[in-house]
């Protein structure tokens, strides 16, 4: 019954309580949010960490939705809020450390481990700015139209189209120089 349930209904029975609305919500988007986070944040652990702390926020959250857009939608918007959160709070630690290099260290940590994995794109995508990393995710990982992805995250559907336009822009110069090309 639950399998046949929109997932607009399961928010709003959730959101009220229902615990078995809850949980039929997770059991259809956690692999999605999981795949979303690691496209975001490039790392499993952080992936893994990240869609953990959205599906304990995620009951106190639901109470929010208020079904101006599909259910998918608003969810990705909670993920991508999640992970510019998470990004915010990592540069605040980094910089009360003992200065910036901190912070440099992890993200180059971070471009060695997808390195290490043998992914060009990965580590490719890990160079990118949150911004234009948020877009590919969503459009190529998520398979969102430039118009979903504009309003999971907030911009116009042309500043999606332009991100786009530099992500491939970026891509070709990193393959050139890497002599890809």
């Amino acid at each position: 019954m639950r399998m046949q349930t929109p997932d607009e209904a399961l928010a709003n029975a959730a959101a009220g309580g229902d615990r078995d609305a809850f949980a039929a919500l997770l059991a259809r988007h956690y692999d999605r949010v999981f795949g979303l986070c690691f496209r975001l944040t490039g790392s499993r652990a952080e992936a893994e960490d990240l869609t953990q702390d959205i599906c304990c926020a995620l009951p106190a959250k639901l109470a929010n939705f208020r079904q101006a857009a599909r259910f998918t939608t608003w969810l990705y918007r909670v993920t991508v809020n999640a992970a510019h959160d998470r990004r915010r709070r990592a540069a605040t630690h980094a910089r009360a450390a003992d200065g910036w290099g901190d912070w440099e260290a992890n993200r180059r940590a971070e471009i060695a481990e997808a390195a290490e994995a043998g992914d060009w794109l990965a580590t490719t995508m890990a160079r990118l700015s949150p911004e234009l990393r948020d877009t590919v995710a969503l459009t190529l990982g998520e398979e969102l139209s430039q118009k979903e992805a504009a309003e999971v995250l907030g911009v116009s559907e042309g500043t999606v189209a332009w991100r786009m336009s530099e992500v491939k822009k970026r891509l070709r110069d990193l393959a050139r120089a890497e002599g890809m090309l």
